[in-house]
């Protein structure tokens, strides 16, 4: 299988709703994976079984705000920087791309990165969404060594980091990224195809693709989407106050939606840190991270960012599970409500919305 032009739309839009609010514009993105394909080719889409054991796969994310991300755009030397340190680090090229997380831009975005080093991409990740730190990843819970950062800015800087463990690669990297403006390219946890199994989400490409299709041709798209993702309803209504600020390399804050029509005299609040993380109702959580929680627009079913939520939008918020890593002890520990400073016990999003999960 390849990724051409013709599949673009679909996977920014499955991207932009696997992203949870972050990850980065989507559009940004796709400009560059259309622009990449045009001069290179279609991008071959792999399996981790078609690798070699010692093949190199490379995960690449833009790290920083996303308010930021879409005005500070990557060039093609970004990559190809990272690629050549990587040679020089391990003394062979890299074999294949992976997006870190499928969310956002950073989902649609390595299609570029893979056609301007003439590599194939992954279908995985490390997410099975998007996060907001470097530790939060699927590599980090499966217990691989954190042990190498590379990252490259848009002015030609390189920083090779090698730090003692994931959450110093955080400490380390974001303190990089803010020092570039906050936004970089990133390549973490470089690893093999070997160490790759069983420590990526595998099929994640693949599922972003059929979520951008599911509201193709249909006269409700709301519904579609839902069905696809097996996601409850949260609340349909108007966005009527947002709060949003960037700093330390995050966009942080919270937004207001009251409900319309079946959902009037209904509040839910979101917690933003770049992704949405929790859902509030009168102080009652209806849904948290790890689980996915993402606004959409009400008659398109088009993902809202974080960064493009405005007052007066017509909203619904969807919820559905996590893959089943992130429920794991490690899992919770490195991305459940605690891991961002939340007093909540995690609650899956099954037992918060009994009955009302979709598909």
């Amino acid at each position: 299988m390849t990724i051409d032009i013709s599949d673009i739309p679909a996977l920014a839009r499955g991207c932009a709703v696997l992203g949870t609010g972050g990850g980065g514009d989507v559009r940004t993105g796709s400009l560059a994976a259309i622009r990449a394909i045009q001069t290179y080719g279609p991008v071959p889409l792999i399996e981790l079984a078609d690798l070699p054991a010692d093949a190199l796969v490379v995960p690449l994310s833009g790290i920083g705000a996303p308010t930021v991300s879409h005005e500070m755009i990557h060039g093609e030397d970004e990559p190809k920087r990272i690629a050549e340190e990587i040679e020089r680090i391990f003394g062979r090229p890299p074999a294949a791309v992976m997006s870190s997380e499928i969310g956002g831009a950073n989902g649609v975005a390595p299609v570029a990165w893979a056609a301007q080093l003439g590599l194939p991409l992954l279908d995985a990740d490390g997410m099975g969404r998007a996060f907001p730190e470097v530790q939060m990843v699927s590599m980090y819970v499966a217990g691989l060594p954190a042990d190498l950062v590379i990252m490259s800015d848009i002015v030609g800087n390189i920083v090779t980091i090698r730090p003692i463990d994931g959450l110093w690669s955080e400490r380390l990297a974001r303190a990089v990224c803010v020092a570039a403006g906050s936004h970089a390219l990133m390549a973490d946890y470089v690893l093999t195809a070997a160490q790759a199994r069983g420590a990526v989400i595998e099929g994640t490409v693949t599922r972003a693709l059929a979520v951008g299709r599911a509201t193709e041709g249909t006269a409700e798209p709301l519904r579609a989407l839902a069905e696809r993702l097996g996601a409850a309803r949260l609340i349909t209504g108007k966005l009527t106050d947002v709060e949003r600020r960037t700093t330390g390399g995050f966009v942080r804050g919270t937004a207001t939606i009251e409900g319309t029509g079946d959902d009037r005299g209904r509040t839910l609040t979101l917690e933003l840190q770049n992704e949405n993380l929790v859902a509030l109702e009168n102080g009652r959580p209806r849904a948290m991270v790890p689980d996915l929680i993402t606004v959409v627009d009400t008659e398109t079913a088009a993902a809202v960012q974080t960064e493009g939520l405005r007052y007066g939008q017509r909203v619904t918020v969807l919820a559905w599970p996590c893959d089943p890593l992130w429920r794991t002890p490690k899992g919770l520990e490195t991305a459940g409500p605690r891991a961002f400073g939340y007093d909540l016990e995690y609650v899956p999003i099954e037992e918060l919305v009994k009955g009302e999960l979709r598909g």
